[in-house]
């Protein structure tokens, strides 16, 4: 397969890794040229846009200026004239902060300088927030509407309950969804920034709504379909339905912003917007999920992008390098972006990552483990790897101070930033394929549907290190490593990527499929090797 790179491009890039050659900072204005292209570029197989990095926490906009600041959009903006290749984020004002107060005037003040700043240099900007349609319950003029109007399920005995429906009333969903883009605080930020490149909406999107297994409890569902009808009817019919109700919300939204260049850059991104991770894990993974066959999620029939979650939950038995784990999870998603793209082919992927906390933190220290800033990075990286996410998007509450949370963001800002650095990352980013391991089988097997059964879905690759099969949940792993290669047989060269989350290992066997056995060191934050076929070279890339 060719990847729009010659032989001799490729050789001179990894001559140039043989000494550790890695590019230095290009000057500030190519750091903004360089967001700004990445942000707009289509994704194709030959050209692959690079990543960028982002977060949920934009400070909190009453104290944006004071040490508790989280990440501050001047902080952003700082950090992106030093280099860094943020996508910068920012608090979406309330539609219901229209008047002219204290209040407004601080989050006017919070805004303006850094959005006049990103308008100078034409960057994209993004505003993350809670779910937008929270107000079809929680305000009174919504939920107090008569049964007919009400976009709430209405219960058996017909009360209306603060749970959204799929089948309630669709034309306060258009009607939320204009208030927030007609905000007068939001049309006043497109006076200061009047024609950005692209302008992500990203939502929290996690709105009370009814399940589908919850169906017969909705009066209108059972006045539509009666009882007894087979999941994946349900399962069908409640897609659909939200499908019709998130497209009204989301043409509200973009009716209600007073530029039409707004309306046209604008992405309306769905936190969890994705299909399930924890797909074929155990027999009930569809009591979860919107399966029905042929399609595992319906979210990109709707939102224009999503964020699904890479968030460690120790607590929970799912941690960085076991089966029931994030990456084993995040292997599932490959086929998963696959399908999206081919239901929206400009389809946003970006995923939000968390380490859990000091929740995952204290689980680890009663393994006897740790989980650190380094290990975090390590793990997002095999991620990021493994999907080639638009951006990654960490995951930090909202009144968090940025001194608490700076050193687990910086690990994800560094691995963004390196592959703009370095020749050979940039290359395979660009266009590689991702090697499957077809030597053994992805450990969630349960109800597979037939239409994905033969999917690749293993993309670990073997070490002399592996726990010996058969693996439980809680099988975990010394060494976790994946390979992407490029060009054709016997001219080709691989990208291996491996991390030691239980600390460095000094000489590990991996065994890259098609090539053989390599040995090499693996590092707790990553490691990297470019492997070519006709010298037999394993060459490590200076990070």
């Amino acid at each position: 397969m060719s990847f729009g790179f010659s032989r001799r491009q490729f050789l001179a890039a990894l001559a140039a890794l043989a000494t550790c050659e890695v590019k230095k900072h290009e000057p500030q204005i190519n750091t903004y040229d360089s967001i700004r292209k990445e942000a707009v570029a289509p994704d194709t197989d030959l050209n692959h846009a690079l990543p960028l990095a982002s977060s949920w926490n934009a400070s909190t906009w009453w104290n944006y200026d004071t040490g508790a600041a989280g990440f501050s959009p001047a902080w952003q903006l700082d950090e992106v004239e030093q280099g860094r290749h943020f996508l910068p984020w920012f608090n979406i004002p309330p539609p219901e902060m229209t008047a002219e107060s204290a209040e407004t005037a601080v989050y006017r003040a919070y805004l303006e300088a850094p959005v006049k700043e990103a308008a100078r240099f034409r960057l994209p900007i993004s505003f993350v927030g809670t779910e937008w349609e929270h107000y079809l319950y929680d305000d009174p003029a919504y939920f107090a509407l008569p049964p007919a109007q009400n976009p709430n399920i209405v219960s058996l005995e017909g009360n209306v309950l603060k749970k959204l429906s799929p089948f309630g009333a669709k034309e306060c969903w258009h009607q939320v969804g204009l208030d927030w883009g007609s905000s007068s605080l939001l049309n006043q930020i497109m006076t200061w920034y009047p024609a950005p490149p692209v302008v992500l909406f990203i939502s929290n999107n996690e709105a009370v709504r009814l399940l589908w297994t919850e169906a017969e409890t909705d009066r209108r569902y059972l006045d539509l379909y009666g009882y007894g009808r087979e999941d994946d009817f349900k399962r069908q019919v409640f897609g659909e339905g939200w499908a019709e109700r998130y497209r009204a919300l989301i043409q509200g939204f973009r009716e209600g912003l007073g530029s039409q260049r707004w309306r046209d850059c604008a992405k309306f991104v769905g936190f969890e917007a994705f299909g399930l991770g924890a797909f074929a894990r155990w027999s009930e993974w569809k009591n979860y999920s919107l399966y029905i066959p042929h399609r595992i999620d319906p979210s990109p029939l709707f939102w224009e992008g999503g964020s699904p979650s890479l968030y460690i939950w120790a607590d929970r038995g799912e941690r960085d390098n076991n089966v029931a784990g994030l990456l084993f999870q995040a292997m599932n998603w490959v086929f998963m972006l696959d399908e999206a793209r081919q239901f929206n082919p400009s389809f946003w992927y970006e995923f939000s990552s968390w380490d859990g906390d000091e929740v995952s933190r204290n689980a680890y220290t009663q393994l006897g483990q740790n989980l650190t800033p380094e290990r975090y990075g390590g793990f997002v990286q095999f991620a990021m790897w493994l999907l080639r996410p638009r951006l990654v998007r960490d995951y930090r509450a909202w009144e968090q101070p940025r001194s608490a949370i700076l050193a687990w963001f910086t690990p994800i800002v560094e691995a963004v930033d390196l592959i703009y650095r370095n020749a050979a990352l940039e290359l395979f980013w660009r266009s590689s394929d991702l090697v499957e391991n077809a030597s053994r089988p992805h450990p969630y097997q349960t109800d597979v549907p037939p239409e994905y059964a033969n999917l690749p879905r293993m993309f670990l690759l073997t070490t002399n290190l592996d726990p010996a099969p058969p693996w439980s949940m809680q099988t975990e792993f010394p060494v976790m490593s994946l390979a992407r290669v490029r060009g054709t047989s016997p001219q080709r060269s691989w990208l291996l990527y491996a991390y030691a989350p239980l600390g460095r290992q000094p000489e590990v066997q991996i065994s890259v499929p098609e090539f053989g056995a390599v040995r090499v060191s693996v590092n707790l934050g990553g490691s990297y090797y470019l492997v070519d076929e006709a010298t037999k070279k394993i060459t490590p890339i200076g990070i």
